[in-house]
């Protein structure tokens, strides 16, 4: 795995934690350089400069002291002397728990055989002194003695101090010396330190500052090309780090907003070429519903027309079937009359018939009669004169005969010509009770067409006013229409009007197959396209019913 495929929280971790090692190293080191300084500084101050100052201080005492042995040595006044030795007392007291704190604090060697010399010294210088004062205390002059003698045993006793002092100051300037030298050691050591501290952390920082800088400037460059519209630009491929991974998932994003943008403009040119077809499918659609609104106005007024026609039609259609009715019962009393006229003309026939039977037996018995007539006028002829008035009277009765003849005859033909008339009658009568029975038929039939004309009439005309009120429902109906094709209009020239400028708005994108084109299309006068299948079903559907309505 390479050092720039690591993960960001690893490379903080890395560079922070060697900072952090680093620094705990530097301050472990100045912790431990900071301890012996301070413990060789606490050994000055608690050891070096306390057994000086003891030391000093028992110079500073054996020099009072002497002092006041000399005043002793010298003074003649007895309160004064034993002021002098009670003072003498104290500090000789004092200062013997001081020697036993010198000798704690000095170190096996020279110090201690100064001090082991100094003890040597007190204890000659002691002696002579308390010779001198028990030599003073019996009267004799011992003025001259504490020069001679105790004055060398002193200076003796003060120079081992002395050396002692001077051996005292050079192991506290060894000591010091030491410390100076641990405090520039550790001085130089915590510089060289931080000087490396500084030099990796500038290392580290850049090393951690430049893996992250420059994949998150390549990332804002890219975010900045896109939010300017490019994307055609490719992003470069990072790391397997989260910068890399940024600048992964920015060129996934570009490509699927790329993708996006292009289906997003392609719907939006669909779309604004359907609005605009829809528009002026609404348009005209708008105008025949116009149309078509007059026309139902019209048709409205015609349906009243034809709805009081219908009512009319109905009245007389009314009026006509208790017309027929009346006609109905009229022609069925006609054609009992009929009926009766026939059996009438029957019985007239029947007479008439019988008439001419009689006829033709008085034709039979005049033909008789004008035989015997001829008979009797052939035997009166026969009889002669004795015949004769019989003869005239046969002559009557042959002319009576004869007239009865005629008269029979004429009547025979009368009542033939009757009876055919009669016949002719009957015939005709029966006929006409055929054609009577056929009008009853008929007129009764009239009568039901014409009540089913009556209630179809009726029907019609309850249908005709349905259809009118459904006529100004579809009226009123229309006129909604209208206002909702003119507000579709108004909607689908809103939706051009806003596709336009989604069309301009997508345009800005620059793309890396319409890099050249976006330009020239974005001005809003890019070539409508000639196509819907890129629209949605709906806007297709809506598209193709506006062009099938027009």
């Amino acid at each position: 795995m390479r050092i720039k495929d690591l993960k960001l929280g690893i490379r903080l971790g890395v560079a922070f934690g060697l900072l952090l090692l680093i620094t705990i190293g530097i301050a472990a080191m100045g912790i431990a350089n900071i301890s012996a300084l301070q413990k060789s500084n606490e050994h000055i101050a608690t050891s070096e400069l306390k057994r000086q100052d003891l030391v000093q201080q028992w110079q500073t005492d054996i020099q009072m002291n002497w002092l006041r042995t000399e005043a002793l040595l010298k003074a003649n006044d007895a309160q004064y002397t034993a002021k002098l030795k009670k003072d003498m007392s104290g500090v000789v007291e004092v200062q013997s728990k001081r020697m036993d704190d010198i000798r704690t604090y000095l170190q096996p060697g020279k110090e201690k055989e100064l001090y082991d010399q100094a003890i040597a010294a007190r204890d000659a210088y002691r002696v002579k002194r308390t010779e001198l004062v028990k030599a003073k205390e019996a009267g004799q002059d011992v003025a001259a003695q504490t020069d001679a003698n105790l004055a060398p045993v002193f200076n003796q006793y003060s120079g081992v101090l002395q050396q002692l002092t001077q051996t005292l100051d050079e192991g506290v300037n060894t000591t010091l010396k030491e410390t100076t030298g641990k405090a520039k050691s550790s001085m130089l050591w915590v510089s060289g330190s931080t000087v490396l501290a500084i030099v990796v952390g500038l290392f580290l920082a850049y090393w951690t500052t430049h893996s992250i800088t420059v994949p998150v400037q390549q990332a804002v460059n890219a975010t900045t090309a896109i939010a300017a519209g490019d994307l055609a630009t490719p992003i470069p491929q990072g790391a397997k780090d989260e910068p890399g991974q940024l600048l992964t998932e920015l060129s996934i994003m570009r490509s699927k907003l790329a993708e996006i943008v292009s289906n997003v403009r392609q719907s939006a040119e669909s779309v604004s070429t359907a609005s605009a077809e829809i528009s002026q499918g609404n348009h005209d659609l708008s105008a025949r519903t116009e149309r078509q609104a007059s026309a139902l106005e019209e048709t409205a007024a015609s349906m009243e027309e034809l709805g009081a026609t219908v009512k009319q039609n109905s009245d007389s259609a009314q009026a006509a079937n208790q017309l027929a009715a009346k006609a109905n019962t009229v022609a069925v009393e006609g054609g009992e009359v009929v009926a009766q006229v026939v059996e009438t003309m029957k019985g007239i026939n029947d007479s008439s018939q019988k008439i001419a039977d009689i006829i033709s037996v008085i034709d039979g018995i005049a033909f008789q009669t004008n035989i015997l007539a001829l008979n009797a006028a052939v035997e009166a002829a026969r009889a002669g004169e004795q015949g004769r008035g019989f003869a005239v009277v046969a002559s009557e009765v042959r002319g009576l005969a004869g007239r009865s003849a005629e008269a029979a005859k004429e009547i025979k033909q009368l009542i033939s010509a009757s009876v055919t008339r009669v016949e002719q009658g009957t015939a005709l009568v029966n006929k006409a009770g055929v054609t009577m029975n056929e009008v009853v038929s008929s007129i009764r039939r009239v009568t039901d067409i014409v009540r089913e004309i009556s209630a179809a009439s009726a029907e019609q005309s309850d249908g005709v006013s349905q259809v009118g009120e459904a006529v100004m429902q579809m009226d009123q109906t229309t006129q909604q229409n209208a206002a909702l094709v003119e507000e579709m209009a108004a909607a689908a020239s809103s939706m051009r009007t806003q596709s336009q400028e989604l069309v301009d708005t997508v345009a800005v994108f620059r793309l890396a197959q319409t890099a050249g084109a976006s330009t020239a299309r974005g001005d809003g006068n890019s070539p409508p396209i000639s196509s819907t299948a890129a629209l949605p079903v709906s806007a297709r559907r809506v598209g193709q019913r506006a062009l099938a309505a027009s």
